[in-house]
C-alpha cells in the first residue's frame, strides 16, 4: 500500500470499512480511559497529583503516569486510589467499549444498615 492509500483507522471507521484492532491498541485505550478518570476527578477535587498520592501510599510520579495512560495500576492499588479520591470506582468492560467512572461518595446521608447489621463489602 502506498501512502496516498494510507487511511487512518478513524477514517476507515467512518467510512464503515471493518476495523480490526490489536490487543495492544485496546489495552492502551483502557489505560488512557482510566487515566483521563483519575485526572477528572482529582481536578474536580482541586487536588495536585501530590495529595491523592499521598493518600494512596503512593508518589506523585505513579499518579502522573496513570493518568498519561503509561501504566495500569493494580486492583489493589485501584481500591486505594478510589479511596484517596473520595469515590467508588465503576469498570465496566464490554467488548469494545470501556468506562471507567469515580463516584463521589454521599457524606450527606447515612448508607442504610443491612437487616443483620453486618455489611457483605470487602
Amino acid at each position: 500500500m502506498n501512502h496516498s492509500e494510507w487511511k487512518t483507522r478513524r477514517s476507515r471507521k467512518l467510512l464503515g470499512e471493518t476495523v480490526e484492532e490489536s490487543a495492544a491498541y485496546i489495552e492502551a485505550g483502557y489505560a488512557f480511559a482510566l487515566g483521563r478518570a483519575v485526572y477528572d476527578r482529582r481536578t474536580t477535587l482541586g487536588l495536585s497529583q501530590t495529595e491523592p498520592a499521598r493518600r494512596a501510599d503512593m508518589t506523585q510520579p505513579q499518579i502522573s503516569n496513570i493518568e498519561g495512560g503509561d501504566s495500569v495500576p493494580t486492583l489493589a492499588l485501584l481500591t486505594r486510589l478510589a479511596k484517596a479520591l473520595d469515590a467508588a470506582l465503576t469498570i465496566d468492560l464490554d467488548g469494545d467499549a470501556s468506562a471507567f467512572v469515580f463516584t463521589a461518595h454521599d457524606h450527606g446521608h447515612p448508607k442504610e444498615a443491612p437487616p443483620n447489621g453486618r455489611s457483605t463489602a470487602a
